[in-house]
C-alpha cells in the first residue's frame, strides 16, 4: 500500500522499485475522497518480488549475506558485542537489528493440528525469546491469519464480479517513470447464509473457540469465524480472489482468513459463488509468534536498556510488510549512525507515517497487532502519497542513502511545481468563449475580471489539465510537478491550517526533558503519570503529552517542573 512504501522509496529503500518491476495488478484506491488517502495499490507476484529483492541484496556493495539461526545476542556492560548461532557460529558486532518477523516462536494451527512452523512450512525462530527475556524485555503473544490457496482451473469467474487494475496508475517508486503491469485482474464474491451456518455449526472445532489460540489477533482484520460471531447482523462479506504469480495456478482468497480444520474449510469455499467446484491447495491457518513490548524501545527503535540493539517489525507488535519495511528502514539507517557516532534519524509525526507509526509503537505501545492506517495521522494533509519525495529525500540524502540521480529527480519536481504554482498567480483568467464555454461545461459561474488561474484552479470542478489547454505561455512540468501545484492551490487553505497546527505542536516537541529528571519527585503529578513517564522516559513533552495515562493536567505540572529545573541549572 502506498503511503509507506513510497516514504520508504524515498529515503532510499527497495521496496518500491522492487513492486514496480514485480507487480501482477496495481489500483488507485480512495479515489472518492481527498487526496490525503489516496493510495496506490499493487498486488505482488509474490515469488518473483522476493527473487528481485534477494538478487537486489546479493549485489549490494559491502554487504555480505549469512544464512543461520541466531539463538543468544551477546552483551557486555549494557551494550551488544556480538550474536550467536544454533550451529555455535559467532559474529562480533557492535550493532543489532531484530526483524524477526512472525517467526519468533512461531506456532501455526490448523483446526486440532499445530506444529512450530515459520509461515509456509519455513522454519521458526524458537531459542531466541528466551533470550531477549533474559535482557529484560516483556514478550507477548499475538496472532496473524492467512487464508486457504485455491486452484484457479476449479473456480468459475463468471459468477463473479471482476477487479480490473487501473491503466495509467503512477508507480511507487519515483525513480520508477512507468509501470509496465501486465494488469491482471482480480474477482470480487461473497459469503451467504449458507458460508455463515456452516461456520457456525462448526465453531466448537475452531481453535479461536475451543482454546487452541493463545495469541491477540487484529480487530480489523479478524479471521472469517469472528466475522460471523462478532458480526451476526450482517448477511454476507466481501471476498476478493487474488492471483499469487504469473506462473501458479494458486489464487488467495482475501476475506477469508482461517483455522478451521481442512474439511470445514473446504466446504464454507464451495458455498461462494464461482466456488462450487473449488480444490484447495494450500489450507488457510493461524500462526501465534512471540513479540516485545514496544515501549521498550526509544524514537531510533534502540533499546532503552542495550545500546546497540535495534527491532523492527512484527517483532515490535505491528502487522504488514508495509509496516515492517518502515521500521527496518529506520532501524537499519540508526544502527548506521550509531556506529558512526552521528544523531539518530528520528521522523516527526508532521513529516512521516514512519514517524507516526514509530512514535504510537514506542509511546503508546500496543496490546494487539498493529497496522498503520491515515486516521491515526494528526496532520494527513500533509502527509499525502505524491509528496513523500519533497518531504523525505533530504533526509535519505543526509545519512547517504540518496544519490545524486534520486536527489536531483526530487530538485526538479520541487522547482517545476513552484514555477507552475507562480505562473498561475501572476496570470489573470484569459476573456473570451473557451473559458466560457469550459465553465459553463462544469456548472461554474462565469469567472470575474481580474481573477487569476490560481483563483480559478480553487473551484472544485475545474482542474489543471483544463486551464493549461488556455494557457499559451504555461511553462513545461511533469505530470507529479502538475498534480502537486493542483493539489498546493486547491487546498491551499487546509494546508495552511495544518502547518499552524505542527507549528503549535512543535513548541511541545521542542521542549526536549532531561534525561535524568527524577519524575517521582515532581510534586503534583499523579501516581500512574509518575509510574508511566519514569518507565517510558520520554525525549519531549510533546512525546510524554502522547503516554497513555498521561493527562494534560500532568503536563500542565510537568512543564512547570521543567520551568524550574531549567531555573536551577541556569
Amino acid at each position: 500500500k502506498g503511503h509507506l512504501v513510497r516514504e520508504v522509496d524515498a529515503l532510499g529503500g527497495q521496496m518500491g522499485c522492487c513492486i514496480d518491476r514485480t507487480c501482477l495488478q496495481t489500483r488507485m484506491i480512495n479515489t472518492s475522497k481527498g487526496p490525503a488517502v489516496h493510495s496506490l495499490r499493487a498486488q505482488a507476484d509474490k515469488r518473483n518480488y522476493q527473487r528481485l529483492m534477494k538478487w537486489t541484496l546479493e549485489n549490494t556493495g559491502n554487504l555480505r549475506l549469512r544464512q543461520g539461526e541466531c539463538t543468544r545476542i551477546l552483551t557486555e556492560a549494557g551494550r551488544v558485542r556480538g550474536i550467536l548461532t544454533a550451529e555455535g557460529t559467532r559474529f562480533d558486532c557492535r550493532a543489532v537489528v531484530v526483524a524477526t518477523g512472525v517467526y519468533l516462536k512461531g506456532r501455526v494451527i490448523i483446526g486440532e493440528y499445530s506444529t512450530q512452523s515459520g509461515p509456509s512450512g519455513l522454519f521458526p525462530a524458537n531459542l531466541l525469546s528466551a533470550d531477549l527475556m533474559e535482557m529484560g524485555f516483556r514478550l507477548m503473544r499475538f496472532k496473524t491469519g492467512t487464508p486457504a490457496r485455491v486452484d484457479r482451473r476449479t473456480l468459475d469467474f463468471s459468477a463473479m464480479t471482476p477487479q480490473p487494475g487501473d491503466p495509467g496508475t503512477p508507480p511507487f517508486s519515483f525513480m520508477t517513470d512507468r509501470i509496465d503491469c501486465p494488469q491482471i485482474p482480480c474477482h470480487l464474491t461473497w459469503t451467504n447464509a449458507e458460508t455463515h451456518r456452516i461456520i457456525r455449526d462448526n465453531l466448537d472445532r475452531s481453535p479461536l473457540y475451543a482454546g487452541g489460540i493463545s495469541g491477540v489477533g487484529a480487530r480489523y482484520c479478524p479471521a472469517i469465524e469472528s466475522k460471523v460471531v462478532r458480526f451476526a447482523d450482517k448477511e454476507r462479506h466481501q471476498v476478493f480472489v487474488e492471483p499469487e504469480g504469473g506462473d501458479t495456478h494458486e489464487m488467495y482468497v482475501q476475506g477469508m482468513s482461517t483455522s478451521m480444520p481442512i474439511d470445514v474449510q473446504e466446504a464454507m469455499l464451495r458455498t461462494l459463488p464461482g466456488f462450487e467446484r473449488v480444490e484447495i491447495m494450500r489450507p488457510g491457518y493461524a500462526i501465534e509468534y512471540d513479540c516485545i513490548d514496544s515501549t521498550a524501545l526509544m524514537p531510533d527503535l534502540q533499546s532503552r536498556q542495550i545500546a546497540g540493539l535495534f527491532a523492527a517489525g512484527q517483532i515490535n507488535g505491528s502487522s504488514g510488510y508495509e509496516e515492517a519495511a518502515a521500521q527496518g528502514i529506520l532501524a537499519g539507517i540508526n544502527a548506521a549512525q550509531y556506529l558512526r557516532g552521528e544523531p539518530p534519524l528520528i521522523l516527526g509525526r508532521d513529516k512521516a507515517y514512519i514517524g507516526v507509526l514509530i512514535d504510537d509503537l514506542v509511546t503508546k505501545g500496543t496490546d494487539e497487532p498493529y497496522r498503520m492506517m491515515t486516521s491515526r495521522a494528526e496532520h494527513r494533509l500533509l502527509l499525502r502519497q505524491d509528496n513523500a519525495d519533497l518531504r523525505l529525500t533530504e533526509a535519505g540524502r543526509c545519512v547517504g542513502l540518496v544519490d545524486d540521480a534520486r536527489y536531483d529527480r526530487m530538485l526538479r519536481k520541487r522547482e517545476a511545481t513552484a514555477r507552475m504554482i507562480a505562473h498561475l498567480r501572476a496570470t489573470p483568467a484569459p476573456a473570451g468563449e473557451p473559458l466560457a464555454a469550459l465553465l459553463r461545461s462544469r456548472g461554474e459561474p462565469p469567472a470575474p475580471a481580474g481573477m487569476s488561474m490560481a483563483d480559478l484552479l480553487r473551484r472544485p470542478s475545474v482542474t489543471l489539465a483544463d486551464l493549461i489547454a488556455l494557457i499559451p505561455d504555461a511553462p513545461e512540468a511533469a505530470p507529479d510537478a502538475l498534480k502537486q501545484a493542483q493539489i498546493e492551490l486547491k487546498y491551499e487553505g487546509y494546508i495552511a491550517k495544518e502547518r499552524e497546527a505542527v507549528a503549535r505542536q512543535r513548541r511541545m516537541e521542542d521542549l526536549l526533558l532531561p534525561p535524568g529528571l527524577d519524575y517521582h519527585a515532581i510534586a503534583g503529578l499523579r501516581l500512574e503519570a509518575r509510574q508511566k513517564l519514569a518507565d517510558r522516559r520520554p525525549l519531549s513533552v510533546g512525546q510524554a503529552s502522547r503516554i497513555p495515562g498521561v493527562s494534560p493536567a500532568d503536563i500542565a505540572v510537568l512543564l512547570l517542573a521543567l520551568r524550574r529545573y531549567e531555573g536551577a541549572a541556569s
